[in-house]
């Protein structure tokens, strides 16, 4: 779980360097770049888990082809690296107007993507090899790694934003040299666990590719979907709030991707225990597993939320935001957490729902979120209830989805069909 929350949160740790330092425009503009930063992350972490499944369920089996879904897994990590800095090289100023950034925001965005996008193999790698990691008994050392990580890029981040003016930039630099810190670690595991110096494990086969992408489209869409979410009331807030609902959304964006973070650490987490068993054909640890990630998520929602109440009228100051946003980000941030208990179902059930094959039923709750909340926010609340239209269709979403995901639950992937 901590593994995977660290993973994510060093835009949320850029952020508040810029935050602090340049101002509610440099906040909004990485805010605005960030769903093209958890566009990377997604790559790794979608290819990453579906090769890391297959690999769980032929450990389970005893099957030897263990080897050619690692091999194949890894093949197809390099590969996304290469596709993916070309393109987003070449169009991330087009894509960065077409979220809404424009001036000052779209000149301070276009300064930090760029170097997210020259050091994206680091991520799409590092954040890859995270899952398959935890498969091999490599727990700890995955979560260290993200720590170094972290930790690396808060110390630059101090040294590049705060000492020595780079903004957006020295922000950007941080983040990347972070991500590299991260993956040194698991490529020396792997290398030592697996011998991956033997090149013959790396033959590509159509066979493994398709596997491994068919299980990826989910973690995929779990991991990008709130980004497109955050796409979404993006452009709401700049069309019926201006900056200063854009610099709120920021900030209140961070706070939630933390929860979200932790809330798909525990079910990524539990996702190798899962699929081992689901491999054995043992369902009654499967049923036993699913239930303490059941519990954990909801536990985690419910003190997450109690903390963000009791501080939400000193969370604004913490990101250095101006007075106006501060007042905005207290009134709007319990509307947000409403919805968390919602995450906590969505986030374990989609996870046990691709851990155990069910792909259909895990893409209709994924890729639902982005679509309904695209009507609501589009269409419907924000004509009738302005600025509150927008943040209230992100809980209501949720609720939605929450009873689609329990009806899919109940009626298609009960325990004794699997």
């Amino acid at each position: 779980m901590l593994a995977f929350a660290f993973s994510g949160v060093y835009a949320i740790v850029d952020g508040w360097f810029v935050g602090r330092n340049i101002g509610d425009a440099g906040l909004a503009a990485i805010n605005i770049a960030y769903p093209l930063t958890a566009l990377i992350q997604a790559i790794g972490t979608g290819i990453g888990m579906g090769g890391a499944i297959q690999i769980a369920i032929c450990l389970g089996r005893g099957d030897e082809d263990e080897n050619k879904y690692l091999g194949n897994t890894i093949f197809i990590l390099l590969v996304a690296c290469i596709i993916s800095t070309i393109i987003l090289g070449l169009t991330s100023q087009s894509i960065l107007r077409i979220f809404g950034a424009e001036g000052e925001i779209l000149n301070h965005a276009i300064s930090y993507i760029k170097i997210i996008i020259y050091g994206a193999t680091f991520q799409i790698i590092g954040t890859g090899l995270i899952p398959i990691i935890r498969n091999y008994n490599g727990s700890l050392v995955a979560m260290s790694s993200m720590i170094a990580g972290f930790l690396t890029n808060v110390v630059l981040d101090w040294l590049f934003v705060s000492v020595y003016s780079y903004g957006l930039l020295g922000a950007a630099i941080a983040t990347v040299i972070g991500q590299m810190v991260t993956l040194l670690p698991c490529i020396l595991f792997l290398t030592i666990k697996k011998k991956l110096f033997g090149f013959a494990i790396f033959k590509p086969m159509p066979y493994f590719f398709k596997k491994i992408i068919e299980v990826a489209v989910s973690p995929f869409g779990l991991t990008l979907s709130p980004n497109i979410v955050i796409i979404i009331l993006n452009k709401g807030a700049l069309s019926y709030g201006g900056a200063q609902a854009a610099a709120c959304y920021a900030v209140v964006s961070y706070i939630i991707c933390i929860i979200q973070l932790l809330l798909q650490g525990i079910g990524d987490g539990c996702q190798p225990l899962i699929g081992n068993y689901y491999g054995a054909n043992n369902l009654k640890s499967v049923n036993e597993v699913r239930k303490m990630a059941y519990i954990t998520a909801f536990t985690t929602s419910i003190v997450c939320m109690i903390v963000i109440y009791l501080l939400k009228d000193k969370i604004p100051n913490f990101f250095g935001v101006s007075d106006i946003v501060a007042q905005s980000i207290s009134s709007v941030l319990p509307i947000f957490i409403s919805g968390f208990l919602f995450i906590a179902f969505l986030r374990i059930t989609t996870s046990f729902f691709y851990a155990v094959r069910k792909n259909l039923l895990a893409y209709i709750l994924i890729y639902g979120e982005p679509l309904l909340l695209t009507a609501l926010v589009a269409l419907i609340l924000p004509n009738i209830l302005g600025l509150n239209g927008v943040w209230i269709s992100v809980p209501l979403t949720q609720a939605c989805l929450a009873v689609v995901g329990f009806i899919l639950l109940k009626k298609y992937a009960r325990l004794d069909t699997l």
